[in-house]
C-alpha cells in the first residue's frame, strides 16, 4: 500500500484507490487504452482480476457479485468497443439499482473528438443510464474522482457510475492524495425519515383492518429484512414482494404471499385489490406490478417509503410519502407502534381462502418433465438456502412462484430491463462473492446462448455454479404471448432445429454435464449437481415444450383479473 504524499503514476493511483475502497475483485478485459493499467496489474497481488470473455459478461458478473454481497461490483474495460459492450449491463444495473463502478480506458486527451482509433464518447453514451459519470482530465483529479464514484454508487439509491480514463492520464505522474471525506454538491440523500411522517404511518397501521406490506428490492439493499420480519409478525400484516424483493421476508412463513403483479400469486393480487392500507417499502410501483394503474389498490390508503424521492408519485399517487432509508423507516415504525393491536384474523382468513381458491400447483407425469417440478425440487433439496440466479423468461417467473426464498440476497435476476444473457455471467459473479451457499442458475436455452462464452470463465476458475438449463427449445415467453394474443403465429420462436447439444457444448468447454427428461432422472441429476463442487456443472432439463406460466395478467389489464389457465388446452404438448 502506498502512502499519501508519494509520487505515483495514474495506473498506480488507480489500484491504490481500489485498495482504499476494499475492492476484492475486478471483472475486466484488457485493451490498448489500458496497457499501462495491465502492466501495473501484473505486480498487484491483493486485488484479483477475473478475465471475462466479453465486456457485457464483465458488467453482469459485477452485478451478480454486487447483488450477492451488497458490495459494489467493479468493471475494467478498454476504450471504444470495449466500453460500448458494457452498455447493456450498465443499463440493467441502473434499472435494478445495483451498485457498479465501471472504469473505461479512453484514447489520449489530445485525440478525444478526433474520431481516433477505438474512440467512443462513452460519457455521452452512458449519461442517461448511470447515476453519474466522469471523464478524468488530469491525473491529479483521479483519486478524488474514484472516491466520488464509489460514494455515488453505494449511497442513496444504489446504481452504476462510470469513470472514463484517458491513456495519457494513466501514464502521467503526480503526488498521491487520498481524500479523507467525500462532498458532492447537490447529492445529499435523505437517510433518516421524518418523524412526523413515521408517526402518521404508525397510526394508520394501528387502525387498519386489512393492511398489506408491498416490499421491493430496496428493503434488501438497505439490509432491512430483520426489521420487516419483526414488524410484520408483531402486527400480523401479510407481506407480498416484487421480483427483486423476494427473500426480504421468509417465503415459507404463513404471512408471506409471494410475488404480486403480472405473474404473481392470485391471493397476493386479490389482497392488493381489497386491502384498506398498502404499505410500500423500497418499491417503485413498476408497471408489471400495478397492471392498469386506474384499478390498482383503489380501496387502499397508500404509504410509500423510498430513499429516492423521484420514485414517489411517479406511477401511483400515494397518500403518505416517507422519504428515507427503508431500514430507518421500519425500525422507526417498530418504535412508534402503539402497544394495542388490531385483530386481523378475519383478513388473514380471507387471504387464506383466496390461496385455496387458486393455489400454485402442477401435475407430475412420469414420462414428461415440467419446469415447475424442477424448480420445486431444487427448492426442496436446497431448503431455500441457495443463491438463485435466473436469466429472463418463463423460467424466471416459475422461479418466483415455486422457489421458497428464505433469506435476503437470495435471488439475482434482471427485473427492470429483462436482459436475456444476464444469467450465466451473473451467476459467476455471485459465486465469486458467496462461498458458503450453493449458487444455482436457472436459464432458458435462448438466454444461455447469448453469453455462453462465459462458461470458460466458470471452468477456468473452478466455480461450483449449478447451471440448470430449462430447455424447451423455444423462446418460451414470446411463444406464450404469440399463442395467447397473436393468433398463434409462432414467428421465429421455435429453436428446436437450430439449438446445439448443450451437454456436448458444455463438455467441450470442460464443464461437467448431464441431461434429464423425466421427474426421476431430474431429481437424481439435481442431487448429483448439488453435491459436485469441483467446478461448474450443467444439467440439460428437457422440459415440456409448450407449457405456459399462469396465473397471468394480460398487458394493460387489472391485476384483479388474472388468466388462470391457457385458453386452448389442446395446444399443450
Amino acid at each position: 500500500m502506498h502512502n499519501n504524499g508519494e509520487k505515483l503514476i495514474g495506473s498506480e493511483i488507480f489500484f491504490e484507490c481500489l485498495r482504499r475502497e476494499n475492492v476484492e475483485y475486478i471483472f475486466g478485459y484488457p485493451g490498448g487504452a489500458l496497457l499501462k493499467v495491465y502492466e501495473t496489474l501484473h505486480d498487484v497481488e491483493d486485488i484479483k482480476h477475473i478475465l471475462v470473455r466479453h465486456e457485457q459478461g464483465a458488467t453482469h458478473m459485477a452485478e451478480g457479485y454486487a447483488r450477492a454481497t451488497g458490495r459494489p461490483g467493479v468493471v475494467l474495460v478498454t476504450s471504444g468497443p470495449g466500453a460500448t459492450n458494457t452498455v447493456t449491463g450498465i443499463t440493467n444495473a441502473y434499472m435494478d439499482s445495483t451498485p457498479l463502478v465501471v472504469f473505461t480506458g479512453q484514447v489520449p486527451s489530445s485525440l478525444i473528438g478526433n474520431d481516433a482509433f477505438q474512440e467512443a464518447d462513452i460519457v455521452g453514451i452512458t449519461r442517461p443510464i448511470t447515476k453519474h459519470n466522469f471523464l478524468v482530465k488530469d491525473v491529479k483529479e483521479l483519486a478524488t474522482t474514484i472516491s466520488k464514484a464509489f460514494y455515488l454508487a453505494t449511497n442513496g439509491r444504489p446504481g452504476p457510475v462510470l469513470v472514463d480514463m484517458p491513456k495519457d492520464v494513466l501514464n502521467a505522474e503526480c503526488v498521491f492524495e487520498w481524500p479523507e471525506s467525500v462532498e458532492i454538491r447537490g447529492f445529499k440523500p435523505t437517510i433518516k425519515c421524518h418523524a412526523n411522517q413515521v408517526q402518521k404511518a404508525a397510526k394508520m397501521i394501528a387502525k387498519a383492518k386489512r393492511p398489506l406490506f408491498y416490499i421491493g428490492g430496496g428493503v434488501i439493499s438497505a439490509e432491512a429484512s430483520e426489521e420487516l420480519r419483526k414488524l410484520a409478525i408483531d402486527q400480523q400484516i401479510p407481506v407480498t414482494m416484487t421480483l427483486q424483493g423476494l427473500g426480504a421476508f421468509p417465503g415459507d412463513h404463513p404471512l408471506s404471499m409471494g410475488m404480486l403483479g403480472m405473474h404473481g400469486t392470485y391471493w397476493a393480487n386479490q389482497a392488493v385489490s381489497n386491502c384498506d392500507l398498502l404499505i410500500a417499502v423500497g418499491a417503485r410501483f413498476d408497471d408489471r406490478v400495478t397492471g392498469k394503474v386506474d384499478t390498482f389498490a383503489t380501496q387502499a390508503y397508500k404509504i410509500h417509503n423510498d430513499i429516492d424521492p423521484t420514485n414517489v408519485d411517479k406511477n401511483i399517487k400515494v397518500d403518505l410519502p416517507v422519504v428515507g432509508d427503508s431500514k430507518d423507516f421500519l425500525a422507526s415504525l417498530i418504535e412508534a407502534m402503539p402497544k394495542t393491536k388490531e385483530d386481523r384474523s378475519s383478513w388473514l382468513s380471507e387471504i387464506e381462502a383466496w390461496r385455496k381458491q387458486c393455489p400454485l400447483d402442477y401435475a407430475v407425469e412420469q414420462d414428461s418433465l415440467k419446469t415447475e417440478f424442477v424448480i420445486d425440487e431444487v427448492s426442496k433439496q436446497t431448503r431455500g438456502h441457495a443463491v438463485v440466479v435466473t436469466d429472463v423468461g418463463q423460467h424466471q417467473m416459475w422461479t418466483s412462484q415455486y422457489y421458497k426464498f428464505t433469506e435476503p440476497r437470495s435471488i439475482i435476476t434482471s427485473g427492470g430491463l429483462g436482459t436475456m444473457g444476464f444469467g450465466l455471467p451473473s451467476a459467476i459473479g455471485a459465486a465469486f462473492g458467496v462461498t458458503d451457499r450453493p449458487v444455482v442458475l436457472f436459464s432458458g436455452d435462448g438466454g444461455l446462448m447469448m453469453n455462453i462464452q462465459e462458461l470458460v470463465t466458470a471452468v477456468y476458475n473452478k466455480l461450483p455454479v449449478k447451471i440448470f438449463l430449462i430447455n424447451n427449445s423455444y423462446l418460451g415467453m414470446v411463444r406464450q404471448w404469440q399463442e395467447l394474443f397473436h393468433q398463434e403465429k409462432y414467428s421465429f420462436t421455435d429453436l428446436a432445429a437450430s439449438n446445439p447439444d448443450f451437454v456436448k457444448v458444455a463438455e467441450a468447454f470442460g464443464c461437467k454435464a448431464m441431461s434429464a427428461s423425466n421427474p426421476e432422472s431430474a431429481r437424481n441429476a439435481i442431487t448429483e449437481a448439488l453435491a459436485y463442487n469441483d467446478g461448474p456443472v450443467l444439467v440439460d432439463f428437457r422440459v415440456v415444450r409448450k407449457d405456459m406460466v399462469f396465473p397471468m395478467v394480460p398487458a394493460g389489464g387489472s391485476i384483479s383479473d388474472m388468466l388462470l389457465a391457457r385458453l386452448n388446452p389442446k395446444t399443450m404438448v
